[in-house]
């Protein structure tokens, strides 16, 4: 579990550096940016290598309901991030669409996994990704919107959604974990 809650926090702490402290970040320059994404990326070896190395106890299980709310909510989460990139709609509505997504995606796993490692690892992705928001709103508290989005952008986040959907499904089915239920 150690090597799970290392890779929390090593991800937690390379994406809040910039929130908690602005001035060191800034005077790191552009080296900041790869350093920010060399610490994300071995905290995300850290949290696969912890999650799959990870005992603890059982708490509910996956059932047929679950897996299928679980599969929309991560239908919705997949739109929310490929809508961000595109500035769709629904940009013009939700102030932190990628966040939300990251949000919307550990509500999912934790609904379909009730064991103690996945409430480490989605509750803790969920808790930063709540933090993030909360440190972003103090900071930046006047929201300007998106402006509204030409129909191929709706498109254009619809079909990357999609794919991505498709692509996370085969990569966890190659993994074992079958997410269709059954």
């Amino acid at each position: 579990m150690i090597w799970l809650i290392l890779g929390l926090l090593l991800w937690s702490g390379s994406h809040l550096f910039k929130r908690l402290a602005p001035d060191a970040r800034a005077g790191l320059g552009d080296k900041g940016k790869g350093l920010v994404a060399v610490a994300s990326l071995a905290g995300i070896v850290l949290m696969v290598i912890g999650y799959r190395a990870a005992e603890g106890a059982v708490f509910w299980g996956k059932t047929p309901a679950m897996t299928g709310i679980n599969n929309l909510l991560m239908v919705l989460a997949f739109y929310l991030y490929a809508a961000s990139g595109a500035k769709t709609w629904i940009t013009t509505r939700i102030r932190h669409p990628q966040l939300t997504a990251v949000k919307v995606w550990a509500v999912a796993h934790l609904l379909v996994n009730g064991d103690v490692p996945s409430f480490v690892l989605f509750g803790g992705l969920l808790a930063w990704a709540v933090a993030s928001v909360v440190l972003i709103n103090r900071a930046q508290p006047v929201w300007l919107r998106n402006p509204p989005a030409p129909m191929a952008k709706e498109v254009t986040a619809v079909v990357a959604t999609v794919v991505v959907v498709a692509i996370v499904s085969a990569i966890h089915s190659w993994l074992g974990y079958w997410p269709f239920g059954g």
